[in-house]
């Protein structure tokens, strides 16, 4: 078998069958190492080269390619990380729960961004999970980086459920990241500083849905999210009624109360 190099340390093996195959010789964490590009002439020399470029790019980014390309061909594995919480999706949708919380599932595998591709079942890989976390963490998203945690978690439960994982890698971050700083406001109980509030908003002077908002808010009590998906649909002028969609609304409470808010 022989090997002649292109440049670059791209080389082309030639086989004793005649075969011929590209490889990248490379150095990561001190050990060298070959990377197969495939073989020519289904792979041409450009092709090669532009695989080359691919796999120094990651070299320089950290990033062992040989492992990421193992990582790659585990997207459409049964125990990736993304085909587990889109199983799961359809577990939630089946049993009815709240679109939100199906959104937030469907968000976790884009907000890990390349860690979507890991393996559910491997411990080492199960490890990447907090880094995607960190990542949103130092961009100062605290309160995302906790709700993104606690999604996360229960998709790992959700597949230790099934026999695809030995455990949840997020119970370790338990108090690790940072909480959120959150401002108490007082409930106003005054009547006059109610006034007050109320004077504000019938003079706000912004977008004149955001004082229609503020107002409805003062009158009905809705939840901010039912509030701001509200569609004309739902409003029943002649009756004086505001129909909130079972689908918008918490399931303890879609299940106690009537969805029907009338006007003041």
């Amino acid at each position: 078998m022989s090997n002649y190099q292109t440049g670059g340390a791209l080389q082309l093996w030639v086989q004793p069958t005649g075969a011929r195959l590209w490889r990248l010789a490379y150095r990561f964490d001190g050990k060298q190492k070959l990377l197969a590009l495939g073989g020519y002439p289904l792979v041409s020399l450009a092709e090669a080269r532009q695989a080359r470029d691919d796999a120094k790019r990651l070299l320089l980014a950290g990033i062992d390619p040989g492992k990421e390309r193992s990582l790659r061909k585990a997207d459409s594995a049964k125990d990736s990380f993304r085909s587990i919480a889109d199983e799961y999706v359809e577990k939630l949708k089946k049993e009815g729960r709240a679109d939100r919380t199906i959104s937030k599932v469907k968000m976790a595998p884009r907000l890990c961004l390349s860690d979507n591709r890991r393996q559910v079942h491997s411990g080492n890989r199960s490890g990447h999970h907090p880094y995607c976390l960190r990542r949103v963490e130092v961009r100062g998203r605290y309160e995302s980086a906790r709700r993104l945690r606690s999604t996360i978690g229960t998709v790992f439960r959700y597949a230790i459920a099934t026999a695809r994982a030995e455990a949840d890698p997020t119970i370790a971050l338990r108090g690790a990241l940072i909480s959120p700083t959150v401002t108490p406001r007082a409930a106003i109980t005054d009547p006059k500083a109610l006034a007050g509030l109320l004077r504000a908003v019938d003079a706000f002077d912004g977008q004149p849905t955001t004082r229609a908002a503020l107002k409805l808010m003062a009158m009905l009590f809705p939840r901010p999210c039912e509030l701001r998906a509200a569609e004309w649909e739902e409003f029943d002028f002649e009756s004086a009624e505001w129909i909130i969609p079972e689908a918008r609304m918490k399931k303890w409470l879609a299940r106690r109360t009537t969805s029907n808010i009338l006007f003041c």
